[in-house]
């Protein structure tokens, strides 16, 4: 008989509930976190059984305990899952039954469950991302301590934090009060730092899947190289697992939000909910193809960029050239080409046919 286990976890323990195939739920058994007693637990159940748990918190090496105990694991969306649960009860227990329950009926939003390799591998890409921001955060205040004081020249655009900059960057300091003086020394010291770990972890991310097959053929995409195309790679992972191309851009949240009825449709902002770090790359690519016109003349993304710019303005238009690259990114690896410029379609006429 086939059994159904859903499993409400948190950070010291998680509450199991098993459910046979009529819909008979056993009591709920709390197992705390500690590895010898939950693999214990594991082993104990129905070997090939399913087990559902929640996509919050630290549920990597939770899947992994699954897998080990020859278990399958199922990964529900949160959000979508509580919504389905009838009635505002809200215990463990309750939880626990309840993705038992979607389990059986198959209404359980499942989310995809990335390879163990894979899920390894997108820690390099989500730290350096991490980085770059706490970097941008003390740049910015070494910044707004030289406008605090009116150091910083009008004119001075260049970056200060590199090549000749950063004699400019010396001496800017060397004039600040004593105490604020020191404190932007070691937000600079602190930006280099972090400079170095991030140049550490690029040169680990092109050792280890920069020359993938799969990252030639992202690459080939305008406005994405090295750290984009390895952003893509692992974000998507399968691109089977997405029936079209415009299930991928959906994914990736470039789909804008449609409201239909009485006859009426109004199309709303792209959502909220979706997978933020590909959504980034999306766009960070659409920005660098807006950065640099004068690589893509011509081309099929600057057209569209530029056609959408002038009536919907700047955000709409990189959006929609990143949901091209989106929908283009499903289309190069599921067939492995290269990316090609679309072919426009041909106008036909009453007149001439």
């Amino acid at each position: 008989m086939e059994h159904y286990i859903g499993c409400d976890s948190h950070r010291r323990y998680s509450v199991f509930v098993s459910m046979d195939e009529k819909g008979q739920a056993g009591a709920p058994v709390r197992v705390e976190h500690d590895r010898a007693e939950l693999r214990e637990f594991l082993r104990r159940l129905p070997a090939g059984s399913q087990v559902a748990l929640e996509s919050t918190g630290g549920w990597y090496w939770l899947v992994d305990e699954i897998e080990g105990a020859g278990l399958r694991p199922q990964l529900a969306h949160a959000f979508e899952a509580k919504r389905r649960m009838p009635g505002r009860k809200k215990t463990d227990p309750f939880d626990a039954r309840g993705l038992a329950m979607e389990m059986l009926n198959g209404t359980l939003p499942t989310v995809w469950i990335p390879g163990a390799e894979l899920r390894d591998l997108r820690g390099l890409l989500r730290t350096r991302l991490a980085l770059r921001i706490h970097r941008t955060g003390l740049k910015n205040r070494v910044h707004a301590a030289l406008n605090r004081y009116g150091l910083k020249k009008p004119t001075d655009d260049g970056d200060l934090f590199a090549g000749r900059g950063r004699v400019r960057l010396s001496g800017y300091i060397q004039s600040l009060p004593e105490e604020t003086r020191e404190a932007t020394l070691h937000e600079w010291l602190l930006v280099d730092e972090i400079r170095d770990h991030i140049t550490a972890l690029e040169t680990r991310i092109q050792q280890r899947i920069g020359r993938l097959q799969a990252m030639k053929l992202l690459k080939s995409l305008p406005g994405v190289g090295e750290i984009l195309g390895a952003t893509l790679y692992l974000e998507i992972g399968e691109s089977k697992r997405f029936p079209t191309a415009a299930h991928l851009a959906s994914y990736a949240g470039l789909v804008p939000t449609v409201h239909a009825s009485g006859g009426r449709t109004w199309h709303g902002p792209v959502p909220k909910s979706a997978n933020l770090f590909l959504k980034w790359a999306f766009v960070e690519a659409a920005n660098c193809v807006v950065a640099k016109p004068h690589c893509y003349r011509n081309t099929h993304v600057l057209g569209l960029y530029q056609r959408l710019k002038a009536g919907k303005g700047h955000n709409k238009a990189a959006v929609a050239v990143a949901r091209h690259l989106a929908e283009s990114s499903w289309w190069v690896l599921t067939k492995q080409q290269p990316y090609r410029e679309p072919h426009r379609a041909p106008i036909s006429s009453s007149t001439h046919g």
